[in-house]
């Protein structure tokens, strides 16, 4: 007898290893950013600073963080190296990029980032008592009986006897300080509710791929060049 697990959520976990030197100079002018909220009554109670509501969206052409995205490039090529993509027929963008900050109790819900293709968290500030991240399945595939794998009761009842990964229907990736993670930004994902937060600092990013040539080539997002502005 065997299983076949097919159809995977292949994430990509790595480090990046920067300097205490660098990750200070980084931290600080986040905090600056968070001292400067352009629209601080967006934030509600219980919801972790995050840049792009504030006014923050471009990190990746601040120069200080120059360094960081350098590496971060080298990751997300490794990533989709491991999908068998070929980068070489492609013209890969950074869309957005920000930093959230995290205290107590504060929270980042479920969502996804669905105007870009791949999205990626990275770790700057994080002790082992910080939220986590959070991956959730919306498909389900294993999901004999509807509402099974995410019913309390069930659990409670010992129906199902068990979580493991062929019944999850969400999974927390327990990371560390210089750890980035990099996913499917259709991915439906969230920080783990905790009350811990000492300051986690992270930063996130949205990136798009392009075709660099769109001859016989149906679903990719054609180039740039030959786009037209109404």
């Amino acid at each position: 007898m065997k299983v076949l697990n097919i159809f995977p959520l292949s994430i990509f976990c790595n480090k990046i290893n920067l300097t205490d030197k660098k990750k200070k100079q980084m931290i600080d002018e986040i905090r600056k950013m968070k001292e400067n909220s352009k629209l601080e009554e967006y934030k509600k109670k219980g919801d972790a600073w995050t840049g792009d509501t504030q006014g923050f969206e471009n990190l990746q052409k601040n120069k200080i963080f120059d360094e960081f995205f350098s590496e971060v490039k080298k990751n997300v090529y490794q990533y989709l190296d491991q999908l068998k993509i070929d980068t070489s027929q492609l013209d890969v963008f950074i869309q957005r990029s920000w930093a959230t900050i995290s205290y107590g109790n504060e929270t980042i819900a479920k969502h996804k980032h669905m105007q870009s293709h791949i999205s990626f968290a990275y770790y700057l500030k994080k002790s082992s008592n910080d939220a986590n991240l959070m991956i959730y399945d919306e498909v389900i595939r294993n999901e004999v009986i509807p509402g099974l794998f995410g019913s309390l009761t069930a659990f409670k009842r010992k129906i199902l006897k068990e979580l493991n990964v062929l019944n999850a229907s969400q999974y927390t990736i327990n990371v560390k300080e210089d750890d980035i993670i990099i996913f499917p930004s259709k991915t439906l994902h969230s920080t783990q509710p905790t009350n811990n937060n000492d300051e986690r600092i992270s930063i996130s990013a949205d990136i798009v791929c392009i075709a660099k040539s769109s001859e016989v080539l149906e679903h990719l997002t054609p180039p740039f060049k030959n786009w037209e502005k109404m």
